[in-house]
């Protein structure tokens, strides 16, 4: 999975399909070339996700180019019509082997493909990556969300963690449940610590999920809009099962992000039609499709949060967001102030700088 910002109609609200189909033609090129073997590309509010299968491994120079070039293309063809943030997450315009520190979010993992490879990838718009903290603990650690880590032998023994430290540039491997305490320690501060892969115990199995873990202020030097991170998870057979890794996003947890990427608020899960990102420029929105895989070759998706049962969680989300606006510029709705460094704020206090007096 490799995904960018690269304009939208009306604000930050949604990519247009004209824009999408612009980077779709090119990715079908690659798929008609057998660079790669399948693919799927749509729009998760104003990001537009490259979704490729194929067997030239993680960070490979082709793919990542084809990903760059796709993304260029739509951006280009954003910035003619007037789109609005056309080009936003493609910070340098030379490809240079890898997309990694070019804007664009990435997701990739490399593994042996079973008889059945269910495998659900989330799309996230107006909010960081630290946003995945909460599920992807809840679906491989916790089993009070996946009751397969206390009744299924294949997962009784847990997982494997990789922490990137995003401000450190350092990173750290705990396995769970052993160590689940410790990981719970570093993950609950979203802001400093991400989850960027976990792997099955079971070394047959191999990895179980990615995510985007690029902070875009780190490669800019400044605020130029939130992460917007998505992640490749698989399911079933000695994975949780696609209930049991959904379930992970029945709370509507509070993430970061939102409005100028400075407010806290909840990451509702909705299908794709109500991806795009309204009140508030939000609140920040969860989407999912679900795929069956054989040999590379995808089926159509499943749009998992498009189904009544969490109609509940997405009332419960909008009631949070509605009592988080109450707060307008205070806290616990804007973000604290070691976060809002990112942001736009420290060039209005620059000029109450020189009336500060000593104590």
């Amino acid at each position: 999975m490799i995904k960018a910002d690269i304009g939208s109609i009306g604000g930050h609200v949604r990519t247009c399909d004209v824009t999408t189909d612009v980077v779709c033609k090119l990715v079908a090129e690659a798929k008609e070339s057998g660079l790669i073997i399948d693919y799927r590309v749509w729009n998760a509010g104003d990001d537009t996700e490259i979704f490729t299968t194929h067997t030239r491994g993680i960070d490979n120079e082709e793919i990542h180019k084809l990903a760059f070039d796709a993304l260029k293309a739509g951006a280009d063809n954003a910035r003619e019509r007037g789109l609005y943030g056309a080009g936003q997450d493609l910070l340098k315009d030379a490809f240079s082997g890898n997309v990694r520190g070019m804007g664009p979010g990435v997701a990739e993992m490399e593994f042996e493909e079973r008889p059945a490879d269910p495998v659900v990838v989330f799309t996230a718009d107006k909010t960081a990556p630290g946003a995945f903290n909460y599920p992807i603990c809840r679906i491989f650690a916790d089993p009070f969300n996946t009751a397969g880590l206390v009744i299924d032998p294949k997962l009784h023994n847990g997982f494997i963690f990789d922490i990137y430290d995003i401000k450190g540039n350092q990173m750290v491997t705990l396995k769970t449940p052993e160590e689940y305490y410790d990981m719970l320690a570093l993950i609950g501060s979203t802001e400093n610590y991400v989850i960027k892969r976990v792997f099955s115990k079971n070394k047959q199995l191999g990895q179980a999920a990615a995510i985007s873990t690029e902070k875009l202020y780190a490669v800019a030097g400044k605020y130029i809009g939130k992460d917007d991170p998505a992640a490749v998870v698989r399911a079933q057979s000695g994975f949780p099962a696609t209930g049991e890794v959904l379930e992970g996003f029945a709370l509507g947890h509070l993430v970061t992000g939102w409005m100028r990427g400075s407010h806290n608020g909840p990451l509702m899960p909705v299908p794709l039609r109500y991806s795009q990102c309204t009140r508030f420029d939000g609140p920040p929105r969860i989407t999912g499709l679900a795929f069956s895989m054989k040999k590379g070759k995808l089926t159509e998706p499943i749009d998992v949060f498009d189904d009544p049962a969490w109609d509940i969680t997405r009332e419960q989300c909008m009631r949070v967001a509605d009592y988080l606006r109450r707060h307008g510029p205070f806290e616990p709705h804007r973000l604290p102030p070691d976060a809002m460094e990112y942001t736009t704020l420290p060039n209005v206090l620059k000029k109450l700088k020189s009336r500060f007096k000593p104590l």
